[in-house]
């Protein structure tokens, strides 16, 4: 892939820091890093250092310090967490596809592949790795995702291939129905996280989140907010 030429000078701030070991190189594949625990964004570049054709260019720690990230380092793939103090990491994916379609990307999550890696493969993503895979595994995405190919679990790329061969295929749960947003916000019920704290944390009115917990209930075929909250901490539970 073709570099575009780096803007003069660097931002450095609480969310955005040059990288240590991988700094002086100059070529192979520059990665983003947006993840906001710091001894996991440390480990990454460590990790990466050792490799000669990978070169991270910028290290940040929220969905808001990404967009002057990639404007100033100009990175050939970014690796995102679905879990960031300020925006879902699928919201901040569909962003960062549409504005940087050349951007590839890679999801780094705690999070089961099961439940968001479709999810974020339809977001713009090219990959999925979890954190309790081998640390080998991400280093093997990012030049598998810059080649041009996918780099998912068989599990997910036969669950993939057996989609595109079924033209009427069915949703598998109810769970699926729901869009990101809904989902999210079913998640955030099931912590125990109330409405008005829900609309808080995603920049939304009340109302909004209101109506997000009404498609959620036709959805689900759920008919009352008790019965909801319970379905939500049952599903959270159970995948805990």
């Amino acid at each position: 892939m073709a570099h575009l030429p780096r803007l003069p000078g660097t931002i450095t701030s609480s969310t955005m820091r040059p990288p240590g070991p991988a700094s002086s190189r100059t070529r192979g594949i520059r990665i983003l890093l947006i993840e906001d625990h710091p001894i996991v964004r440390e480990c990454l570049e460590l990790r990466f250092s050792r490799e000669s054709d990978l070169t991270v260019c910028a290290s940040v720690g929220s969905a808001s310090a990404a967009f002057p990230a990639i404007e100033q380092t100009h990175p050939d793939l970014a690796i995102i967490d679905i879990s960031l103090p300020d925006a879902h990491g699928l919201e901040l994916i569909k962003d960062i596809h549409a504005r940087f379609p050349q951007l590839r990307i890679v999801v780094f999550s705690m999070h089961d592949e099961e439940l968001y890696g479709e999810r974020a493969l339809r977001a713009g993503a090219r990959g999925y790795v979890t954190k309790n895979e081998p640390p080998g595994r991400i280093v093997q995405a990012v030049r598998e995702v810059f080649a041009g190919r996918l780099a998912v679990s068989d599990a997910l790329a036969q669950k993939l291939l057996s989609a595109m061969h079924s033209s009427n295929a069915s949703t598998s749960s109810n769970i699926e129905l729901l869009s990101d947003r809904e989902l999210e916000v079913f998640q955030l019920l099931g912590q125990g996280v109330g409405t008005r704290e829900i609309a808080e944390r995603l920049n939304r009115g009340v109302k909004t989140i209101e109506t997000y917990r009404t498609r959620i209930k036709e959805k689900l075929a759920v008919t009352s907010a008790s019965e909801l909250i319970v379905r939500a901490a049952t599903w959270v539970a159970g995948r805990s």
